[in-house]
């Protein structure tokens, strides 16, 4: 078991219920534990340790929403994301740590910036009948979703910024989030395992925080049924700022 201080473990355990309430009522606050666990934990082994506990929390919002997904967004996706990883693994490999995290933020600004303007120009990606937009979405959001998750566990607030262009009501929004982040973080463990990213130490840090993930996932359930769609997507978009703006600076 690592070395860590009662406030390290407080951090740990205010962040893993965070992870909980992310994957189930507001998905743009996964950004807020990627920085609490960067604080609590060196970085290689924070990502690694916080990969375990989203996968877990990944089974919650499942279970929850598992029947809201909308598959062709998903499918659509699929290719842009395996790049994306494929180049967060070679950033990994050759960046430090603060690489990192400011080209991050960058991205997520940026991303932010060109949601809101394509909403306020009323040029929303989901607009019916138009199939070049969908694809380009598609290809830019998850080429970045995929980097962004393998390289920090951020692929939150991009991923988040694109479901809320496509105008997904609530549930449908955390049901396509909720399949597309098991998947890509269970795709992402062998690449993690192999960059020494997951380790002993971190693994009986997951096993002391499992139960704060779950009182997390249960409390994000209770509130999701509770959050209409204006206060959702605020939130989202408030979060999304927050974390960028931590990990540019």
């Amino acid at each position: 078991m690592p070395d860590l201080s009662a406030l390290a473990w407080v951090v740990l355990a205010v962040a893993a219920v965070i992870v909980g309430i992310s994957k189930t009522a507001v998905p743009g606050a996964g950004t807020v534990a990627v920085a609490l666990f960067a604080a609590a934990l060196p970085a290689k082994q924070s990502t690694g340790t916080l990969l375990l506990l989203l996968i877990t929390a990944d089974v919650f919002a499942i279970l929850t929403y598992r029947r809201h997904a909308n598959w062709g967004t998903l499918l659509r996706l699929i290719p842009a994301v395996i790049v994306g990883v494929g180049l967060g693994v070679v950033f990994l490999a050759v960046a430090d740590d603060a690489w990192v995290k400011r080209v991050i933020g960058v991205i997520l600004l940026v991303v932010i910036a060109i949601t809101l303007l394509r909403r306020r120009a009323q040029g929303a990606i989901a607009e019916p009948g138009r199939r070049g937009p969908h694809r380009i979405a598609a290809a830019t959001y998850g080429t970045l979703g995929g980097f962004t998750t393998m390289v920090a566990n951020a692929g939150g607030p991009v991923m988040s910024m694109y479901f809320l262009a496509m105008r997904f009501p609530v549930k449908e929004f955390l049901g396509t989030a909720a399949w597309f982040f098991a998947i890509v973080n269970l795709a992402k463990v062998p690449f993690s395992v192999g960059l020494g990213l997951i380790t002993g130490p971190g693994l009986l840090v997951d096993l002391v925080l499992v139960p704060a993930v779950v009182a997390g996932a249960l409390g994000g359930r209770w509130l999701a049924g509770r959050l209409n769609q204006g206060v959702f997507e605020r939130l989202v978009i408030a979060f999304t700022v927050i974390g960028a703006v931590y990990l540019l600076f």
